[in-house]
C-alpha cells in the first residue's frame, strides 16, 4: 500500500499547502493588525515594539551622518587662537600616529559669531543652523581611536574599528523594535558603500531582520525622487502574495524536520522569508511616505527642496521626518564627501550650502509639529579635522577631538558640553569617547547599554564594548 507521500504528486502538495497555509498567513497578519500590548511575541513581527529598560526621553533618532570628516575648528567649535597664532608651529606635540603629515596652524577662513540666547559660537558656513542653537547640545570633546576613514566609520557605526560587529541602528531596533510593523525598524538614506560598506548599517550577528532598509536619492527630470527598489508587486495581487507567503513557511516547516531550529542555515532561511513579509506589509503604507508632492509648497520651501544646491538633502530630510513621523525607529541620512586635505574654502563652502538650509529645517518642522521633544537629531561624522595645515589650504583627519551636536529627545537646549584644547587638536575637558557617545544615545532611549546584550560565539556582546558611561550632564 503506497504512502501519503506517494500518492501526492509537486502540484498537488504545492498547491494543498499553499493553500492551507495562506490562510495561517492571513491569520497572522490580521493579528498584528490588531495586537496593542507592547509585549506581544508569539505572532508579533520580530522587530514589533518592545519595552525599554526605563522610561525614554527619545522615541526615535534620525542620524545625520557627515561621511568625510568636517572641520570643527571651521563649524562649531570657535578657536580665536588659532587666528592670532596663523602660520606658526603648534606649541605642543602632534600625535604619535598621523594620517598625513601637518604643518604650521591654519586659521578658518569662516568668521564665528553669536546666535541665539545661549550665545553658541557658530561659523558662516552654518548660518541656518546658527538660528537653532537653544534647540541644541553641542559636544565638543569627542574622541575617536582611528585616523582613517574606514576604521573611524565602523567605531562610529558599530562601536568597533576591528571585528565585524552590528551597527548602532540594528542594536536599537533588536533593543526596541519599530513603532510601525507595516515599516522597517532601521532605514538608512544614501548610506556610503565604501569604507566598511554595508557594515556599517548591518546586523553581523543580530538577527538579519535588524539591518537597514536602504533607500536611494537620484534625480530624474530635475527633480529628486527616493525610493526603495521593487517595493510594489506589479504582477501578483495581494491574494496570491499571501498564498506564496504561505507556500513559503510551508517549507521552510518542511525542512525544519530535517535541519536543526538552531542551526546559522535555518536561522538565514527565517531571516529571508521575515524579510519578505516585511516587504509584504510595506506595500500598504511605504508608498505613501514616498508622495512629497503631498506636502505643502511651505514646507518644501523650508527644507530647500526647490532650489537646486538643497533638493538632494532636503529631500532627504524630509523623508526622514515622515518615515520618522510614520513610526521607524531610526533613520539615518548621510553627506558625503567631506574630506578636504586640499581646498579646504571651496569645498567646505559647497558642502555646507547643500545641508544648512535642509538640516534646520528638519529642526524647525520636527519642533512645530510637536516630534522634537520625543524625537533625538544627532549631527557627525567618523572625525575632525586637524587645526594644522596639510598642504597650504587642507587639513588631515582628526579623531582626537571634534564635535557632535544633539537636539530634542531628552536632551538639554541651548547647551555646551566638553571642550577641545585652545586649538582644537585634542580633547581636553569632560572628554567623551564614542562608547560614551552610544551609551548615552541609547539612554536617551530608555535602553540601559550594559544590559543590552546578545550572546554569540560563547561571550555577551553590547554596543559598548566593555566600555561607555552616559554623558547625564546633557540630559535635561
Amino acid at each position: 500500500m503506497r504512502d501519503l507521500h506517494s500518492m501526492m504528486d509537486r502540484r498537488r502538495l504545492l498547491q494543498s499547502c499553499g493553500a492551507g497555509f495562506g490562510a495561517i498567513a492571513l491569520n497572522d497578519m490580521l493579528a498584528r493588525s490588531v495586537a496593542a500590548a507592547p509585549t506581544t511575541t508569539s505572532l508579533a513581527s520580530p522587530i514589533h515594539r518592545h519595552p525599554g529598560h526605563f522610561p525614554a526621553r527619545a522615541k526615535r533618532v534620525i542620524f545625520l551622518f557627515m561621511h568625510g570628516g568636517p572641520s570643527h575648528v571651521d563649524t562649531f567649535d570657535y578657536k580665536p587662537l588659532l587666528e592670532k597664532h596663523h602660520g606658526q608651529p603648534l606649541p605642543f606635540e602632534k600625535p604619535r600616529i598621523q594620517f598625513a603629515q601637518t604643518g604650521a596652524l591654519l586659521s578658518s577662513p569662516w568668521k564665528f559669531q553669536q546666535y541665539g540666547q545661549s550665545g553658541a559660537w557658530v561659523s558662516d558656513l552654518f548660518p541656518h543652523v546658527g538660528q537653532c542653537v537653544d534647540d541644541i547640545t553641542f559636544i565638543k570633546s569627542i574622541h575617536g581611536s582611528n585616523e582613517a576613514h574606514g576604521g573611524a566609520l565602523l567605531k562610529i557605526h558599530t562601536g568597533s574599528d576591528t571585528f565585524v560587529r552590528p551597527s548602532m541602528g540594528a542594536w536599537i531596533s533588536y533593543g526596541l523594535g519599530t513603532e510601525n510593523d507595516n515599516l522597517p525598524s532601521f532605514v538608512t538614506i544614501n548610506p556610503t558603500l565604501g569604507h566598511g560598506g554595508v557594515r556599517n548599517f548591518g546586523s553581523a550577528f543580530l538577527p538579519p531582520i535588524h539591518q537597514a532598509t536602504r533607500i536611494a536619492t537620484s534625480r530624474d527630470d530635475g527633480q529628486t525622487n527616493a525610493r526603495i527598489e521593487n517595493l510594489t508587486n506589479k504582477q501578483s495581487t495581494r491574494d496570491v502574495q499571501l498564498l506564496q507567503l504561505g507556500l513559503l513557511r510551508d517549507l521552510n516547516g518542511l525542512r525544519n524536520h530535517t535541519v536543526q531550529s538552531a542551526s546559522p542555515e535555518n536561522a538565514e532561511l527565517n531571516a529571508r522569508i521575515e524579510s519578505f513579509e516585511l516587504a509584504f506589509r510595506m506595500q500598504t503604507e511605504a508608498p505613501e511616505i514616498f508622495e512629497l508632492a503631498n506636502e505643502t509648497e511651505s514646507t518644501r520651501r523650508l527644507y530647500g527642496i526647490d532650489e537646486e544646491k538643497t533638493s538632494n538633502f532636503g529631500t532627504q530630510c524630509l523623508l526622514a521626518r515622515r518615515m520618522s513621523e510614520a513610526g521607524v525607529r531610526f533613520v539615518q541620512v548621510s553627506h558625503s564627501y567631506w574630506d578636504q586635505h586640499s581646498e579646504l574654502k571651496e569645498k567646505h563652502s559647497e558642502l555646507a550650502g547643500q545641508v544648512d538650509k535642509p538640516i534646520a529645517g528638519l529642526l524647525r518642522d520636527l519642533k512645530q509639529r510637536g516630534l522634537l521633544e520625543d524625537t533625538l537629531v544627532i549631527w557627525g561624522a567618523e572625525f575632525g579635522r586637524t587645526p594644522t595645515a596639510q598642504g597650504n589650504n587642507g587639513r588631515d583627519h582628526n579623531p582626537h577631538a571634534f564635535t557632535y551636536w544633539m537636539a530634542g529627545g531628552g536632551v538639554k537646549a541651548g547647551f555646551s558640553y566638553g571642550e577641545s584644547d585652545d586649538f582644537g587638536f585634542y580633547a581636553a575637558q569632560d572628554k567623551v569617547h564614542v562608547h560614551d557617545l552610544h551609551a548615552t544615545i541609547l539612554h536617551l532611549l530608555g535602553v540601559d547599554h550594559e544590559r543590552l546584550t546578545f550572546r554569540y560565539g560563547g561571550r555577551d556582546f553590547r554596543l559598548t564594548d566593555v566600555e561607555g558611561r552616559v554623558i547625564s550632564d546633557i540630559i535635561a
